[in-house]
């Protein structure tokens, strides 16, 4: 069985969990306490000496980096749709994951850890800016698109939705890109979705 491990308020660890329920795929959930410092025991940087979550271990592979994991999954056990072969949509889709580990990291996640946790180091002037720099460009690219590539749901949108919809923890507000509001709606509807906390699922009637 695959196994996950990760902490429940790390938005990377949630979006692999959220790639997996997407998928179907049962897994093991394995908590990492980030707060103890377990991510810099011995034990899990024998998993990932970068000691960061998630890992996610399926069969004999050990494999850390969420990005990275979404990959694996999409190639291993989904279909087409999550990650095109041909070079021109994989390298649209592609596109996205290096947004996610560069503005969408530096801005919306960055806000989130200076103030859901305490993270002083942050400059959060700089965090803000980088927030509404990404946030407007999301906006304007989802303005007339109801996925960020190929007209449907791909990796790069799993990628890119748990730190923007957990912008408010960074006390980002999100009404003023509309765009980018419906477009996390949209994502929330999709079968399989698994929320966290801060991310509250679809109210079901």
């Amino acid at each position: 069985m695959i196994k996950l491990y990760g902490h429940e308020l790390s938005g990377n660890s949630y979006k692999v969990k959220l790639m997996l329920s997407l998928l179907s795929l049962d897994y093991e959930w394995i908590k990492v306490d980030l707060m103890a410092g377990a991510h810099k025991q011995p034990d899990f940087l024998a998993l990932n000496p970068f000691g960061q979550v998630p890992v996610l271990i399926d069969g004999n592979m050990v494999l850390a980096d969420a990005q990275a994991i979404l990959v694996y999954l999409a190639r291993q056990y989904g279909q087409e749709q999550w990650l095109p072969l041909e070079a021109e949509p994989m390298s649209r889709a592609i596109r996205w994951l290096s947004t996610t580990a560069g503005e969408v990291r530096q801005g919306p996640e960055a806000a989130r850890l200076y103030h859901l946790f305490k993270a002083t180091s942050i400059n959060l002037e700089r965090a803000n800016q980088k927030s509404e720099f990404i946030l407007t460009q999301l906006n304007n690219h989802l303005a007339e698109r109801e996925w960020l590539e190929l007209e449907h749901p791909t990796i790069a949108d799993v990628a890119v939705f748990p730190y923007v919809a957990l912008a408010p923890d960074g006390k980002i507000d999100l009404t003023p890109y509309p765009h980018v509001l419906a477009w996390i709606d949209r994502v929330k509807l999709l079968p399989g979705f698994v929320g966290m906390i801060g991310i509250e699922q679809p109210m079901t009637v």
